[in-house]
């Protein structure tokens, strides 16, 4: 009966005593992360397995990959998702709570010290640092539709599901289009048919119980509901920015760079921030390290409404990456199961295209209409985007290519 008993408290998802650490030592590994970090959700990726499976031997080669396939699966920022869930598996709900609090901390507090700085850029000099973020914008973003075509949408079918978002999400604008676009490539997907790889599987040790994980889900979908009604029986406008930068972060299917189009339809159209404040807070997240997702920080210390500065920072922040944090906790005990499903996978291949579309309308309207206003301008963006294509650094980007607008303007 003791041995049928622990059988039991590992299926449930419990991880042996000798794996454990304290959320202390967790909040430690992530903090070095969160200020060192640079270079987009692939490299994050990359320095987690350097300090996390490599170097301190949290967990296996094979169960890093899974993880990071799960948390590509899911909506939400990845990078921040397979940070929790690392921390969750080494310190508990303590240790994932710490994980992302040290590794979104550092990159939050900069971007909201740059939204307070920049009510002072009005005369030229300032307004050319300005301008050479916006520039920032359009070379990153035609970087990531580059990299995301290559990989989301490999073949002609997947291709033609690109191709399809981006025009509905043009025609349609805002998030009704983005909703509809993400809609016709999962049907789309699963008319192309089945993947031909079969899913590997997720190794355990991650203390996350069916109970708690079906909470996560139930919360997630509640959220997602009950907020917009919340929003329309109150009028409070606190509310009113939980519930676009929460609707934001559950949408965000295919990286970092997806949430711009999305935060643009919620918080531009509103009038809470003007689009040349939005792209340049967008430019200067290039430039620190942590998660992408922090740039919400910058738009809710913007906001010309209340609640605005560390209140709407905070705000912005918590509501952006929560919905990811609660589906990566919901989805862990049941991801072998859903992978397994052919048609699952097949929806989100092609959910995945659409994305590549939908961040493509992004790069043109408004990163491009709004950034670009003659052939010089396009000169510089065409040369920030061929140094990130040669191996650049985001950071180094953001130097060259706003010091080239600062001298040009």
């Amino acid at each position: 009966m003791r041995g049928a008993g622990a059988a039991d408290r590992v299926a449930d998802g419990e991880t042996p005593a000798a794996g454990r650490g304290t959320a202390g030592e967790v909040f430690l590994a992530f903090l070095k992360l969160g200020l060192t970090a640079f270079g987009g959700p692939v490299a994050h990726l990359g320095y987690f397995r350097d300090e996390l499976v490599v170097r301190r031997r949290w967990i296996d080669e094979a169960g890093y990959a899974d993880l990071v396939a799960l948390c590509q699966f899911l909506p939400g920022p990845a990078s921040s998702q397979v940070g929790f869930a690392l921390g969750l598996r080494r310190g508990g709900f303590a240790g994932g709570l710490a994980a992302w609090t040290a590794f979104t901390l550092p990159s939050a507090i900069l971007l909201a010290g740059f939204a307070y700085g920049a009510a002072f850029l009005a005369g030229p000099t300032g307004l050319a640092l300005v301008h050479g973020l916006k520039l920032v914008a359009v070379a990153i973003v035609a970087h990531a539709v580059w990299g995301m075509a290559r990989s989301l949408a490999p073949d002609l079918p997947r291709g033609l599901i690109a191709v399809a978002a981006f025009a509905l999400v043009l025609v349609a604008g805002g998030v009704a289009g983005q909703l509809g676009a993400i809609a016709v490539g999962a049907v789309a997907g699963l008319a192309i048919g089945r993947s031909p790889t079969p899913p590997s599987q997720v190794a355990g040790g991650f203390r996350v119980g069916r109970t708690t994980a079906l909470a996560c889900i139930g919360a997630f979908a509640a959220l997602l509901v009950a907020l917009p009604l919340a929003v329309a029986a109150t009028g409070n406008q606190g509310v009113a920015v939980f519930d676009a930068f929460y609707r934001s972060g559950a949408l965000v299917f295919g990286g970092g760079h997806v949430v711009l189009p999305l935060l643009q339809a919620e918080v531009v159209p509103t009038g809470w921030i003007s689009d040349d404040r939005f792209l340049a807070g967008y430019g200067a997240a290039q430039a620190v390290p942590g998660p992408l997702f922090a740039f919400a920080a910058y738009l809710g210390w913007s906001m010309a409404t209340v609640p605005n500065g560390i209140a709407g920072a905070a705000i912005a922040l918590v509501a952006v990456f929560l919905p990811g944090l609660l589906l990566v906790t919901g989805a862990l005990p049941f991801w072998d199961r859903l992978r397994a499903r052919p048609n699952a996978r097949a929806a989100m291949r092609g959910t995945n295209a659409a994305v590549v579309g939908i961040l493509a309308a992004a790069l043109y309207d408004p990163v491009w209409t709004g950034s670009v206003r003659n052939l010089v301008d396009a000169g510089i963006a065409l040369l920030g985007l061929l140094a990130l294509l040669k191996g650049a650094r985001p950071w180094q980007v953001v130097a060259g290519v706003t010091a080239a607008a600062m001298v040009v303007g």
